[in-house]
């Protein structure tokens, strides 16, 4: 490969992307997906940091200090959570244990890496999400004349309705639809785990419009993904950034008139908000989990903590400083634990 400034790093890239998780581990289509995604992000920031362009990063510009660095900026400057950070340099880890396995020459990286912690959650997860006002908000701006308008609207009316991660999105084909009596669609999780989502009336009746506009053509089983963009003249799928980019510009229009708006609105938030209002209006968490294809309960009980604790919040606000709920609001009262999740579910609380 001519032209690069460190072979052996581009290399070693290649063959762990393409031949060490697929053959050798034989890691699913998302893991690997989730592996690129935090490689070429990681590269960028080195290619930007180091201001070079992407052939002449080296690994020396990948080093603990730099992967530190990169890190906090995910944190800080793209507003990602602590669990992407640490799934970040995860995968980061990863990369450098078989660079290290295939050229001693990046065992020295690696010794570094292992000093770079992971970072610990705080004790309770408060979920960032929409409320029903703000997701509407959003759903509205789009303008739906045109058909890049109508496409960005029924993909976050989907988004929402399924409470999809951004990679299902994306991974949704035609043959994946269900327009029967009790329409669905089939997400392709983490881990390839399988779950079918029903679809509301509202959410259909979008559907069949934006399958007018963009599929006329196409049969009803076609290996096509649902959602596209056309570039010199062929079908190309929608890719993270684009639709990162779609639904943070969606969200800064939708701020102007509506102040219950997130400043920092993305794709993820989408499926927090459907899982909050499953939850608000009733929906077991055992359900939400399901909804969600969440291998754990514990993972979706974070719904239920930040449920109770906007109530609590909500309560305090209104109340006098001295009145007589104020002594009531102790937060400790209002902590979910797995206990009082586990009785709640089986109508023992």
């Amino acid at each position: 490969m001519a032209g690069l400034a460190d072979k052996p790093l581009f290399g070693l890239i290649h063959d762990f992307l393409k031949v060490y998780l697929p053959k050798q581990r034989r890691c699913s289509h998302n893991t690997i997906s989730a592996y690129r995604e935090s490689l070429e992000q990681f590269i960028d920031f080195a290619k930007v940091e180091n201001r070079v362009p992407i052939q002449d990063v080296t690994f020396e510009m990948l080093d603990a200090k730099a992967v530190t660095r990169f890190l906090d900026a995910l944190e800080q400057e793209r507003g990602c959570g602590i669990s992407t950070r640490n799934h970040r340099l995860a995968a980061i880890r990863a990369f450098f244990t078989y660079a290290a396995a295939m050229d001693i020459s990046a065992v020295a990286f690696l010794t570094e890496l292992k000093k770079v912690p992971m970072k610990k959650p705080v004790e309770v997860t408060v979920v960032e999400h929409m409320s029903e006002e703000a997701v509407q908000a959003v759903l509205a701006q789009p303008d739906t004349a045109t058909s890049k308008g109508l496409r960005d609207r029924f993909f976050m009316i989907l988004m929402y309705d399924t409470g999809a991660r951004i990679q299902e999105m994306i991974d949704i084909r035609l043959c994946d639809l269900r327009l029967s009596k009790t329409p669905t669609v089939t997400l392709r999780g983490k881990g390839n785990k399988i779950r079918s989502v029903p679809l509301m009336e509202r959410t259909t009746e979008h559907l069949r419009q934006y399958l007018e506009v963009f599929h006329a053509d196409s049969p009803v089983n076609a290996q096509m993904n649902l959602f596209y963009l056309v570039s010199h003249k062929e079908p190309h799928p929608l890719s993270h950034d684009c639709i990162s980019k779609l639904v943070k510009k969606y969200g800064a229009m939708a701020r102007k008139i509506c102040p219950e708006v997130p400043r920092n609105v993305h794709p993820h938030l989408f499926r927090h908000s459907r899982a909050m209002h499953l939850y608000q209006h009733g929906m077991d968490l055992t359900l939400v989990a399901q909804w969600l294809g969440h291998a754990n309960l514990e993972t979706t009980r974070v719904y239920a903590h930040a449920d109770t604790e906007l109530k609590r919040k909500a309560i305090a606000s209104a109340s006098e400083q001295n009145g007589p709920l104020r002594s009531a609001l102790n937060p400790s009262r209002f902590t979910v634990t797995d206990e009082d999740t586990l009785k709640r579910l089986y109508g023992l609380k």
